[in-house]
């Protein structure tokens, strides 16, 4: 059969009904839709009564039993399967010469959309000749897939649509802290605080992904390969996955001070509501390092390095029974008393 029909204008095309399914349809049309008789479709289209009828049960029948349309295909659009295959494969492969573990390679997956298990996962490196890395702890894993620097597309996070799905996470522990912070208001405290918002990440989600990077001791904001495509940290912050390290540092910019301390002041309350802070505190001086321009900054004793570095001068108060951080000032300089 030609891919072509010469000599045929568009006009011609809608017009002459030389192929039996588009003047099928036609009839079908006209009598379901357009309210002809039986007889009416048969004197237009040269069809008998009886076959009219025929189509019309035939109809019935692929609509109640089928689950394809019977006259229009439906096109699939992406990339062929073959394709697509060969594109999930060369990704598993390119994150295992960074060092990716399988779980970690999972998530990456997971978050672009690709269902794959870790058994597929596993034969996919072992028929590429990859053997398993060797045994290592959480930080370590950390350090190689922050140093690996591989980027993904990456998700845009957004608040998440509560459904039924099921996918990976090696941050599955954050969401033990949640019973936590409802038991204390912490998640109240943060909503009626003046911490900016946007329509899609409210404060409490903009704070709780603070707190997630941080209970998950990420050091490297920059890497932003892993942690801002793993669903269990951004399910914990109450969207699909965590912002990249550009929003983090925008919306650290439009933090100010007095923000901080009306929301510091709120959670005071709440620990000595519940009887949180005794009489008594640990005070403790020490120095945080700053590799910028250093002109406007004071030279501090930093212990850790030995020796004085521009630095900004902080001052902790913790309480020694519960270890709560109650206190806490970056302003200190050498000629203000606190």
């Amino acid at each position: 059969m030609p891919k072509t029909i010469p000599n045929k204008i568009c006009r011609d095309y809608f017009s002459e009904l030389s192929n039996s399914t588009h003047k099928q349809y036609l009839a079908l049309r006209d009598f379901f839709a357009e309210g002809f008789t039986a007889s009416e479709v048969a004197d237009k289209y040269g069809y008998t009564v009886s076959t009219v009828y025929t189509m019309t049960r035939n109809l019935k029948e692929a609509l109640e039993t089928k689950t394809e349309d019977p006259f229009f295909k439906t096109v699939k659009t992406g990339r062929k399967p073959a394709d697509y295959k060969r594109g999930i494969e060369e990704t598993i492969i390119n994150l295992r010469k960074k060092n990716f573990s399988v779980p970690d390679i999972q998530i990456a997956l997971d978050a672009q959309g690709h269902r794959l298990s870790i058994y597929a996962i596993e034969k996919i490196l072992i028929d590429a000749g990859f053997v398993r890395l060797p045994r290592r702890d959480k930080q370590e894993r950390i350090d190689s897939v922050a140093s690996a620097r591989e980027k993904f597309d990456a998700p845009i996070s957004c608040r998440i649509r509560i459904t039924d799905e099921h996918f990976s996470t090696s941050s599955a522990g954050l969401l033990a802290i949640i019973p936590t912070i409802l038991q204390y208001g912490i998640d109240e405290a943060i909503r009626h605080s003046c911490y900016p918002e946007t329509k899609e990440i409210s404060r409490t989600s903009a704070i709780l992904a603070f707190v997630a990077l941080k209970l998950s001791n990420v050091k490297r904001y920059s890497a932003d390969d892993i942690w801002c495509m793993d669903r269990g940290m951004g399910l914990f912050a109450g969207l699909n996955v965590l912002p990249k390290s550009a929003w983090f540092s925008s919306y650290s910019s439009g933090v100010t001070r007095d923000m901080n301390v009306l929301f510091l002041q709120s959670v005071q309350r709440i620990w000595k509501q519940n009887n949180m802070l005794s009489d008594t505190a640990n005070l403790d001086f020490t120095a945080i390092s700053y590799w910028g321009d250093d002109e406007l900054l004071e030279k501090n004793w930093s212990g850790k390095r030995g020796k004085a570095l521009p630095s900004i001068q902080a001052v902790l108060a913790q309480d020694p029974d519960t270890g709560i951080i109650c206190y806490g000032d970056t302003t200190i300089r050498h000629n203000i008393a606190i």
